[in-house]
């Protein structure tokens, strides 16, 4: 689940609306409504062309002008303008698509590109973005994550893009700019242990975090232009099972 504040078209101040999105396993495979102190409002109708099978992941643009949602068939990825009126038409296709099932979405800081983790090599895709949707698909990394991609995350300041991913190392780094993937960045020196299943930079973007399946279930590291630093002890108390998702916060 994920949400996003958009500016509303009217609002007093520069007062903002709030929207809250779902992707789920059953048609129709994304449900969205809008947020308030009070929490849900009245569920949003469905997209007129709805994703074609399980919802995996969801992400709003950072201006809240778009939506998009990994899924499970082909095409893997959809994606659907969004206002205070809910879901748009559907923009087209990437004319390239990923090439198998959407784990996991997200949209660079600026807006500008969008990525895909999913389940066949190259396991991530990435597209430039802009009002009229994908554009054509950034270059594969030349050194590809090795394994299903399952979920993905810009850095903060969008210069570093990350996917957990399902065998050793189970987290893979790269630049990221205008050009797309840069040189991938060494593997930390000491690995999470299992498959990746959730990445996060934190807010400073000086610290990135991978949730897995085994013992003990999250790994941090330091983050800088240089990559991986050395990883943080573990907490004192663990989680007590298998990490599915990871998220930083700041107030």
């Amino acid at each position: 689940m994920l949400w996003s504040k958009v500016i509303g078209a009217g609002g007093a101040g520069g007062a903002k609306q709030q929207f809250i999105a779902v992707a789920h396993v059953s048609s129709p495979f994304i449900s969205a409504y809008p947020w308030s102190a009070s929490g849900f409002g009245a569920k949003f109708a469905n997209p007129a062309t709805l994703p074609p099978s399980t919802g995996e992941g969801v992400s709003f643009s950072p201006s809240g002008d778009a939506v998009a949602i990994a899924h499970g068939s082909s095409p893997f990825i959809s994606a659907y303008p969004w206002s205070a009126s809910g879901f748009g038409a559907k923009f087209a296709n990437p004319s390239t698509l990923p090439t198998g099932t959407g784990e996991g979405v997200s949209f660079s800081p600026s807006g500008d590109a969008v990525a895909i983790a999913h389940s066949e090599s190259p396991f991530i895709s990435a597209y430039p973005w802009s009002a009229s949707g994908f554009g054509t698909k950034f270059a594969n990394p030349a050194t590809r994550p090795s394994s299903s991609g399952f979920k993905v995350s810009f850095s903060p300041s969008g210069d570093a893009i990350a996917v957990a991913h399902f065998s050793s190392p189970f987290v893979t780094a790269y630049p990221w700019s205008a050009s797309g993937f840069g040189t991938k960045f060494a593997n930390p020196s000491t690995l999470p242990t299992s498959n990746g299943r959730g990445v996060s930079f934190s807010p400073s973007g000086d610290a990135i975090a991978v949730a897995h399946s085994d013992s003990p279930f999250i790994s941090a590291y330091p983050w800088s232009a240089s990559g991986f630093g050395a990883k943080f002890a573990n907490p004192s108390t663990l989680p007590t099972g298998v990490g599915t998702g990871v998220a930083f916060t700041e107030i």
